[in-house]
C-alpha cells in the first residue's frame, strides 16, 4: 500500500540552483518556448513558471536527435549539463546543453498569436481574446507576478498592524454604495445584489477584531467602456477601530504603500526590470481639500462645469501638480462633499456639507476611496432619512451601531487601477487577467 506523506521531491531543478550545478547533468521540466534551428545546433528556449532557461541541442553533446516532433508550446522534461558563460555586458550566465528530450505533451494546434517575442504585438481585443495562450508570453505573466506583489505587500503590512483577514459574501442584500449600479440577481425568487464592496461587512467586523482587511472582487453595473473602468475588479479593503481622525486611515495606507513599493523592488526585481516599472519613492504623500483642489483646477483648466467631483482630466492635472510642487507621484485630496460620498460617510461637524473623506491620486488617476465612518445609531438613522433611504431594509447592517461601535473608517483600493498606472499603461484592461466590462465576459 502506497502511503502518501506530503513531502513532494524536486525533479526539476531552478535556474537560481544552476550555478550550484556547473558540469553536472541535470533534469528541467517547462514548455518549448522558443526554437532557433542554426542547421547543425538548436538554440531551445524552455519556458519554466518565472524564468526562460536557454539549452542548446547540438550532436556532439549526445546520442539524442532533435525530431521534427519537437515544438513550440509541446511540455517537456529536458536533462542536460550545466556550462557557465557570459553575456555580452560580462555578466554570468547558465546555459543547459541537452542529452534528451522526453515530450509531456504535444500541442494540437499552431497558437493564433505569436508568444514567443520579447512582447505580444497584437490590438488589446485579440489579446484579450486569446488570453489563455498570450498570458504565457514573459511580460504579460510580468504584469500578474507584479500584481501578485501589491497584494502580498498589501496582505503582509496590514497582518504586521494587527489587522485579521475576512471573506465577506458575494451576494448581498442591498448595495453598499446605496446607488443604483448594482447587478441583480433572483435568489430562489428574492432579489440580491452581486457585492459592490465589502463595506457593510468589514464595518460589522470592526467591533469583532477591530481591525480587518479583504482582498476580494466587487461588481460594478456601470455601462461605462472607458480605458479606466471594469465591471469586475479586484478591491483591496481594510478597516480600522479606534481611530482618533480620518488622517489614521491615511497613515496606515501610506505605511503599506511603502512597504508594497519595496516588496516590489526587492522580491519582483526580475519583473520590474522586464516591465521597466517606474517604482515610486514615498517619503510623506501631500494633502489637499477638495474645494482647493477644485480652485487650482479652475484656474488652469477650462470647461470646468462639475463643482461637485473631478473629471478625468482634473485629476490628470492634480497628479501634475503634486509631482511638480511636491515631486510625489501620490496626493491625498480630503473632505470630499457630503452629496458626493456614500451614506455611511461622517459628515465634518465643522462644516456639514463636506464629509471625513478622501480620495487617493496615483500619478493623477483615483486609485483609493475612503474615510471615516458614521458609527453612532442615530445619526446613521438620521442620514438615512434624509437621503430618502429606509432603515428597516438596512436592519442588520445597523446591528453594528445600535449595538455599539467605535469610532472607525477604512478604505478600497482598486488594484488594476494601481498596476495599470504603476507599470505605465494606458488601458487597465491590460492589469486585469480576464477582464469584464460591458462587452467581455470570456474567455
Amino acid at each position: 500500500m502506497q502511503e502518501i506523506t506530503g513531502v513532494i521531491s524536486q525533479t526539476s531543478t531552478p535556474y537560481s540552483e544552476f550555478k550550484n550545478h556547473v558540469g553536472e547533468v541535470v533534469t528541467i521540466k517547462g514548455a518549448i518556448h522558443n526554437i532557433r534551428d542554426m542547421s547543425d545546433f538548436a538554440f531551445i528556449i524552455v519556458r519554466t513558471a518565472r524564468e526562460l532557461i536557454q539549452c542548446v541541442y547540438s550532436p556532439e553533446f549526445s546520442d539524442y536527435r532533435l525530431t521534427a516532433e519537437v515544438t513550440e508550446q509541446c511540455s517537456a522534461k529536458i536533462t542536460g549539463k550545466v556550462v557557465k558563460s557570459e553575456t555580452r555586458d560580462g555578466s554570468e550566465r547558465f546555459e543547459l546543453q541537452i542529452h534528451n528530450i522526453e515530450l509531456l505533451s504535444v500541442p494540437a494546434a499552431i497558437p493564433p498569436v505569436v508568444i514567443s517575442k520579447k512582447q505580444v504585438n497584437c490590438e488589446l481585443s485579440v489579446n484579450l481574446d486569446y488570453r489563455p495562450v498570450t498570458l504565457r508570453n514573459p511580460k504579460e505573466r510580468a504584469i500578474f507576478k507584479i500584481q501578485e506583489g501589491i497584494q502580498r505587500g498589501f496582505r503582509e503590512f496590514l497582518q504586521s498592524q494587527g489587522f485579521t483577514e475576512i471573506h465577506s459574501p458575494k451576494i448581498n442584500f442591498a448595495g453598499a454604495e446605496g446607488g443604483t449600479n448594482v447587478f441583480k440577481l433572483d435568489y430562489f425568487g428574492k432579489t440580491v445584489f452581486l457585492a459592490q464592496s465589502p463595506q457593510l461587512y468589514k464595518q460589522a467586523l470592526v467591533p469583532v477584531y477591530e481591525r480587518v482587511f479583504e482582498i476580494a472582487p466587487v461588481f460594478r453595473a456601470e455601462h461605462h467602456d472607458t480605458s479606466r473602468h471594469l465591471n469586475e475588479y479586484i478591491s483591496m479593503d481594510f478597516e480600522m477601530g479606534f481611530i482618533d481622525s480620518f488622517y489614521d486611515i491615511m497613515n496606515m495606507e501610506t505605511g503599506a504603500l511603502k512597504y508594497i513599493m519595496q516588496l516590489l523592488k526587492t522580491e519582483y526585481a526580475p519583473e520590474v526590470e522586464l516591465l521597466k516599472a517606474e517604482i515610486p519613492e514615498i517619503g510623506t504623500i501631500p494633502c489637499v481639500k477638495f474645494k482647493d483642489a477644485k480652485e487650482l483646477c479652475v484656474k488652469k483648466l477650462k470647461n470646468i462645469t462639475d463643482m461637485k467631483d473631478f473629471e478625468p482630466e482634473e485629476e490628470a492635472f492634480l497628479g501634475k501638480w503634486a509631482k511638480q510642487q511636491f515631486n510625489s507621484d501620490f496626493l491625498f485630496v480630503t473632505h470630499y462633499l457630503s452629496k458626493k460620498r456614500p451614506f455611511y460617510t461622517m459628515d465634518d461637524p465643522e462644516d456639514p456639507e463636506v464629509t471625513l473623506s478622501f480620495d487617493l491620486l496615483f500619478r493623477g488617476i483615483e486609485i483609493t476611496s475612503g474615510g471615516q465612518r458614521i458609527h453612532d445609531y442615530n445619526m446613521q438613522v438620521e442620514k438615512m432619512k434624509k437621503l430618502g433611504m429606509n432603515p428597516d431594509e438596512f436592519e442588520t447592517y445597523l446591528m453594528l451601531h445600535k449595538y455599539g461601535a467605535p469610532p472607525h473608517g477604512g478604505l478600497g483600493l482598486g488594484l488594476e487601477r494601481l498596476t495599470m498606472h504603476l507599470l505605465g499603461f494606458k488601458n487597465v484592461r491590460q492589469a486585469a487577467m480576464f477582464p469584464r466590462d460591458i462587452n467581455r465576459v470570456t474567455p
